[in-house]
């Protein structure tokens, strides 16, 4: 099946944005199923609809729904699977293993979801939750990801799970599980691939017509057995789970300022890029009130979501529907960052998160703009070996995003795409990018492209011949490195491994270091131009605390040079860069442009637009006064631009 035959139902292209959550009972918990209570089910989902939760992640809990044992005989060997002391029933269900009273509790979930108009995302095979492992008493510390018994039994369960409740008109897609890369662990990315290429399969032996979710947390370009690329193959969508807590890089600053207001979105767009689907954020949230406040919570919500909205990210879920403060069972009794994640509180009332949540999902109605045109990109990051992939991808997204373009990425050794401006950032080792890959850039690049390169230590060849510049020597860094230029009026520094001493043979010199030599150089190339910075600037900024704050480094003026040498020409400009804006084309003489203040407080701001375009209206957010355009902290606006005549 090629990518472009796979199901995508509600994540298809142009379809509209949705908001949600992850959804266990206000009562139970995980142990929802075994204390199966329905009015409180119901009252949950008509109090999630009413704050407007469109779309939630529901759990069929794993040894509730396939409780199955494994009885022995002498030696431990094998003898057959039970349910308890109960030889399996010959029925579809008992030889699939699977309780049907549970499945049709699932089912009264269903109609409750149904008559609350809520969609929901079945996590299937959820062995995995909230830290703690849930997995039927036959496979208890069994490697269920390889093991051949445990995949069989998983395999007969989501089938017949499938083919139980694909008539449910309010399941949008089935889900691989929760985070089932946390299941158990693996060095092999063929294991991998082959659990989840199963279990996929078993979902579409039964529904071909519904979208696979990946479900899995914390994907990788290259190591590890869990990447982007094989997600990206074996299911419809990715998904991304993006805690700052928990993801690297993230946890540096605070939640309401700029490096967290684009973690979802920067994460989810390389999750899409990269794997060739389309990808959401399937989980979300701050992590309790030891992170942040309630307030700030809600702040940090608006943001993100303004943020996933404009860079195409299909939908948002919030990690979770309720608090679960009063529960004693495992995992709510081991940790205290799973207790109140809720935008509902133990006594039904809303949190300032769903007070978000439900005023953006407003403004989308109001606007008539839950289908979004695509958003305009620049340049493509080409995201290369032996380097911190996400967090030089992270920054790259950010520098570009305060320089004023937009980005899409890839990976090396993926085909190039098609434009005229190429980053590679930070590149570091000796296995940067394979020759054949190297070559068919420098090809697009003798043919009018621009590549801009900044080292991390790594090694290119050919170098000197299109870079016009040689490197005289490589070592070690001492202390910070200075990039500056009186020209252009900057003088920055940044966090460098190793320090670069070139030598310039034919490249004009845009910026030196602290001895005058150069460091920051622009060479042509064909009929195209290379640039080259001799310091990391996306890890130094990915690894600096309160590099996108206001009175950081302006690394991004780096990059805001390399896109003018591009000749990328926006429509729509600003002058602050922790106000960003996006470009979306309604038709050949409407431009749409999302502005958002990645701040806590109120900013002002000159926009304007290329001479062919001029304002029209504010679509949603503040009218324009006479200096500039206010949008709130942590808040977004929607403005209207047309072809002048």
């Amino acid at each position: 099946m090629t990518d472009a035959e796979k199901p995508q139902g509600i994540f298809a292209p142009g379809s509209e944005f949705f908001v949600g959550c992850n959804y266990w009972a206000s009562h139970a918990g995980t142990a929802m199923w075994r204390d199966w209570r329905p009015e409180v089910v119901e009252a949950d989902f008509r109090l999630l609809a009413e704050n407007g939760v469109e779309v939630a992640r529901v759990f069929p809990l794993w040894p509730d729904f396939q409780p199955i044992q494994a009885l022995t005989g002498g030696g431990q060997s094998f003898v057959e699977m039970r349910f308890g002391e109960r030889p399996l029933p010959d029925t579809p269900a008992g030889r699939a293993g699977v309780d049907e009273v549970m499945v049709e509790r699932f089912r009264e979930l269903c109609r409750v979801a149904e008559a609350n108009r809520i969609k929901l995302i079945v996590g299937l095979v959820t062995g995995w939750m909230s830290g703690r492992m849930h997995v039927p008493p036959a496979f208890e510390r069994v490697n269920v990801i390889t093991d051949p018994t445990a995949i069989r039994w998983q395999v007969r369960m989501v089938r017949y799970l499938v083919r139980e409740l694909r008539g449910c008109p309010a399941i949008a897609a089935w889900d691989l599980g929760n985070e089932c890369n946390c299941m158990a662990w693996s060095d092999s990315p063929s294991e991998a691939w082959c659990w989840s290429n199963a279990i996929t399969s078993a979902v579409r032996v039964e529904d071909p017509d519904r979208p696979v979710v990946s479900g899995m947390h914390s994907l990788q370009c290259e190591r590890g057995a869990w990447t982007i690329q094989d997600q990206g193959e074996v299911t419809d969508v990715l998904c991304t789970h993006p805690y700052p807590l928990f993801t690297p890089h993230c946890g540096t600053d605070p939640v309401n300022t700029m490096r967290n207001a684009f973690h979802a979105a920067a994460e989810t767009r390389l999750y899409g890029d990269i794997g060739g689907v389309p990808a959401f954020v399937e989980e979300a949230g701050n992590l309790g009130p030891s992170q942040s406040s309630d307030e700030v919570a809600g702040n940090y919500l608006r943001n993100m979501l303004w943020n996933c909205f404009a860079h195409d990210c299909r939908g948002l879920l919030w990690w979770c529907a309720n608090d679960q403060t009063r529960l004693e069972h495992a995992p709510y009794d081991w940790a205290a960052v799973e207790r109140e994640l809720g935008l509902l509180r133990v006594d039904r009332t809303p949190k300032p998160t769903i007070r978000a949540m439900k005023a953006f999902g407003e403004i989308l109605d109001r606007t008539g703009l839950r289908r979004l045109p695509a958003f305009r990109r620049d340049a493509v990051v080409i995201l290369t070996q032996s380097q911190d992939q996400w967090g030089v991808a992270y920054a790259s997204f950010l520098l570009a995003k305060q320089a004023g373009f937009d980005v899409e990425f890839q990976y090396a050794g993926q085909p190039l795409k098609p434009s005229k401006f190429y980053i590679m950032p930070s590149v570091s080792g000796t296995h940067v990018i394979p020759a054949r890959c190297y070559h068919a850039l420098l090809r697009e690049v003798e043919n009018g492209a621009t590549l801009f390169v900044s080292s991390d230590g790594g090694s290119l060849e050919p170098f000197g011949t299109v870079f016009g510049i040689d490197i005289a020597t490589r070592c070690k860094a001492v202390a910070e490195t200075t990039i500056r230029s009186e020209e252009r009026e900057f003088d920055v520094r940044c966090r460098a491994e190793y320090q670069l001493n070139l030598v310039n043979r034919r490249a004009e010199v845009l910026a030196v270091d602290i001895d005058d030599d150069p460091i920051f150089t622009l060479c042509g190339y064909g009929r195209g131009k290379a640039l080259f910075l001799a310091a990391p600037i996306e890890r130094a900024a990915t690894e600096t605390p309160r590099a996108f704050f206001p009175e950081a480094p302006e690394l991004y003026r780096l990059y805001a040079t390399a896109a003018e040498a591009a000749g990328v020409t926006r429509r729509v400009f600003r002058t602050n860069p922790l106000l960003t804006l996006t470009e979306h084309e309604l038709d050949a003489d409407t431009l749409l442009v999302i502005a958002v203040n990645n701040t806590p407080s109120p900013l002002t701001d000159e926009i304007t637009s290329a001479p062919e375009w001029v304002f029209d209206s504010m679509v949603w957010g503040e009218p324009p006064v006479e200096h500039g355009f206010t949008v709130q902290g942590n808040a977004g606006a929607i403005l209207k631009f047309r072809r002048a005549r």
